[in-house]
């Protein structure tokens, strides 16, 4: 079977590898010959754990994986054809931006010579995928092609995991042919005993976006109960604990912090309520995680120099830039939002993070960036953990006490013990408690 993927970002080459690693033949299609040539090279222009072994390993020893910027070359013999582009929210509005899935679609119809399967795997409001089917079938006679949709479930910092291993593969399909064959990809997973869902591909494009707004909601739920522990005396993580050993629960998104942030939940949350108003369907509740959400960082901000006092004189450590760890992803970093925001105060900003201080230095070039934490904490008078990367967890805490001018500590993650930092010496806040 000969896979295409076309868009080699996050999905695209997360996918296009795992699938190598399942023993087809993949062939991943950029326009970007910049980034075609980067990946021939073999490097991967992103972190990910695992990534690059894997490409590696099929662009180099298997030869399964390959890369071009030629879609006609790409699709010579083709059996499935995935589209990957990304969907980020327009400018100014809610809405995802479908321009590149709708080129795509026009591109793909336009080099169509046998049966193929077309699948949406980029992450797209309800509708999208039996728009793209009209789109081909102006060219393409129905009976030489079918759609799918596939939504992705992969988190950053354990993609090849959660792609290996996954929770649940969703197949929104309008007819037998099509299941069949999307079955038949899957079926690497059948020992595993993966649930296979099908679904029609509106339940299919809904369930990805119900799925990312529902895990946000529990976010935007649990930091707002952190609110609520840090005026009465309570402990928000003995709350989550408390909620979390309840099945119908779970203790998972139960970490109360500065917000969700990322390429997916922000967007996802504001498309879907998007999808909703267009069906005139009030999602409030939505409306209403993604008002928090937003407004949290600054809120924080606020806390923090409220507390201390910090102004113009004052310099802050901050650890962890990328919205999540084992990732450099920093877009909707709550980290960065917090740390612009003190430095709109004049607060100075020492930063670091393992791997994503290349990807915040061209986008915040007035912080000052070091190579490790110890050096980003000299003279500084307080620390801010915003992203929860283990090497956090274990830092030497009597040498940050020598290097620090005031011991302050801003856990956003809450990964310490307050009681052990206070033994050192040290003026711990986190966050609910």
């Amino acid at each position: 079977m000969k896979l295409v993927l076309v868009g080699t970002g996050y999905v695209g080459l997360v996918s296009g590898s795992c699938f190598a690693e399942f023993g087809y033949d993949v062939t991943c299609v950029d326009k970007d010959k910049s980034r075609i040539l980067e990946l021939k090279k073999g490097k991967c222009p992103f972190f990910e754990p695992g990534i690059e072994e894997l490409l590696s390993k099929h662009r180099d020893q298997t030869k399964l994986l390959s890369f071009t910027s030629s879609l006609p070359e790409a699709m010579e013999g083709a059996d499935i054809i995935f589209i990957t582009v990304g969907t980020p929210s327009k400018r100014l509005e809610e809405d995802a931006d479908l321009s590149a899935v709708w080129n795509v679609a026009k591109d793909i119809a336009n080099n169509i010579k046998k049966y193929s399967l077309v699948v949406t795997k980029s992450t797209v409001p309800v509708g999208t995928t039996k728009e793209i089917k009209k789109i081909i079938s102006k060219i393409v006679p129905k009976e030489n092609f079918d759609v799918v949709s596939n939504p992705e479930f992969l988190r950053e910092g354990s993609a090849i995991n959660d792609f290996m291993r996954p929770d649940r593969i969703i197949i929104g399909a309008d007819n037998e042919k099509s299941t069949k064959i999307m079955k038949e990809l899957y079926r690497p997973l059948y020992l595993l005993e993966t649930p296979i869902i099908t679904s029609s591909i509106e339940s299919s494009e809904i369930i990805k976006y119900a799925s990312n707004s529902f895990l946000a909601t529990k976010i935007s739920f649990i930091n707002q109960v952190a609110d609520l522990c840090e005026s009465v005396g309570a402990d928000v993580q003995e709350v989550a604990k408390g909620m979390g050993v309840d099945k119908r629960i779970g203790s998972k998104f139960l970490n109360a912090g500065p917000g969700f942030g990322g390429s997916c939940f922000p967007k996802d949350v504001k498309a879907f309520t998007s999808s909703a108003k267009k069906q005139n369907i009030n999602f409030s509740i939505l409306e209403a995680v993604n008002s928090y959400n937003q407004n949290r960082p600054l809120e924080i901000s606020k806390k923090i120099i409220n507390l201390k006092k910090y102004n113009k004189n004052s310099k802050l450590a901050l650890f962890g830039l990328s919205f999540k760890p084992n990732t450099d992803d920093i877009r909707d970093s709550t980290s960065l939002k917090i740390a612009q925001h003190l430095f709109d105060q004049g607060i100075m900003i020492n930063c670091y993070d393992p791997v994503s201080n290349d990807n915040t230095m061209d986008l915040f070039p007035k912080f000052n960036f070091f190579k490790n934490a110890y050096e980003a904490s000299e003279g500084a008078d307080a620390i801010i953990i915003g992203t929860e990367w283990n090497e956090f967890r274990a830092l030497n805490f009597l040498k940050l006490k020598s290097l620090m001018k005031n011991l302050v500590i801003f856990d956003l993650r809450n990964i310490y013990n307050k009681q052990e930092l206070s033994d050192l010496g040290f003026e711990y806040y986190g966050i609910g408690k």
